[in-house]
């Protein structure tokens, strides 16, 4: 049988410790931005997470991802000139192969899914 403590995988994702990522100096648009994550679970193929970026703008394909804004300000621009404004308590579905650019004002940290 688990204990509490087997169950619980962050006791607060809001400050939970990330490690640094490296980002590909070819997809930054603007500003020094970087960023971190941390692997919380994995559900068989599927991936439980925090990510977060600092300021500045960066280009992305994406993966399938489901994700909860926990903090920050951004947007996230796709392709067919749609946008999306994040904000915490934002749920946002992505689709593998979206290509994206995400503007980050005050860094953003998501809990995802892929």
């Amino acid at each position: 049988m688990d204990s509490v403590d087997d169950r619980v995988v962050s006791v607060d994702v809001r400050t939970h410790a990330l490690t640094g990522d490296a980002l590909d100096p070819s997809d930054v648009v603007a500003g020094v931005p970087q960023t971190a994550s941390a692997v919380l679970a994995a559900l068989g193929d599927t991936e439980v997470g925090i990510w977060e970026m600092t300021a500045g703008t960066v280009r992305d394909t994406e993966v399938d991802e489901v994700f909860v804004v926990l903090s920050g300000d951004a947007t996230v621009r796709f392709e067919d000139r749609s946008a999306l404004e994040l904000r915490p308590g934002v749920a946002v579905r992505l689709h593998a192969g979206d290509r994206t650019v995400w503007e980050v004002r005050e860094r953003l940290r998501k809990v995802y899914v892929a």
